[in-house]
């Protein structure tokens, strides 16, 4: 069988795991997000503090993603769970590294002159630093997308969603005669899929952030 042949006959199977997929990588980016800006907002005023948060961030992606899945079993079971975990946990470094470095990109002056007119701490920080960080921050949500998408497709050994399990089906039957085409259609799906992503976060840079500030 051909592989347009394929696509045709398995074209309802592979939305459903593409959308599967998408969803898993956009709620476990959501949870990163909110978990890495955090972290970094929390860190990004102590050198010691901060280093320690990209520090242990970074040593998670040391970690092969088939043996942090592989031990996150045991624990959780099979399915969506270690994948969450697993996605979230490797999706963290950018995110952190960079709300750090954004958060402490801001210049000084302007904090002061906030401070200066009345601001409490709390208004500082979501209407003059964190906007002002945002460029740097949503560019390491980009950067966390990509990885994760990939990643994800290894969420299948544990029984996960995703375009992963069309992979690994694949993989297990090679040699039969629709066995490239999975392999093929589901490393294709995680491509387009990380390039839509990818675009959506351009869109949202355009809208959300300043002209002056992307010059």
């Amino acid at each position: 069988m051909s592989f347009w042949a394929y696509l045709s006959n398995r074209h309802q199977q592979l939305l459903t795991d593409a959308f599967q997929h998408a969803s898993a990588v956009f709620q476990c980016m959501v949870i990163a997000t909110a978990l890495g800006v955090a972290i970094g907002v929390l860190t990004y005023r102590s050198g010691w503090a901060g280093n320690l948060a990209v520090t242990s961030t970074s040593t998670v992606l040391t970690i092969p993603s088939l043996a942090m899945i592989g031990l996150l079993i045991p624990i959780v079971g099979l399915g969506v769970a270690p994948t969450v975990i697993a996605l979230t946990l490797y999706g963290l470094l950018p995110i952190v590294r960079n709300s750090i470095v954004g958060l402490r990109g801001v210049d000084p002056a302007l904090v002061d002159a906030a401070k200066g007119i009345g601001m409490s701490r709390s208004a500082q920080l979501l209407k003059v630093e964190l906007p002002l960080a945002w460029p740097p921050i949503l560019t390491g949500i980009r950067v966390s997308t990509q990885m994760l998408m990939g990643i994800a497709a290894i969420a299948a050994y544990a029984s996960g969603p995703g375009l992963g399990n069309e992979i690994f089906r694949g993989i297990a039957s090679l040699g039969s005669a629709n066995a490239i085409n999975q392999v093929l259609a589901g490393t294709l799906g995680v491509v387009i899929l990380a390039l839509l992503f990818d675009a959506a976060y351009v869109l949202l840079g355009r809208l959300t952030i300043p002209r002056g500030i992307r010059v």
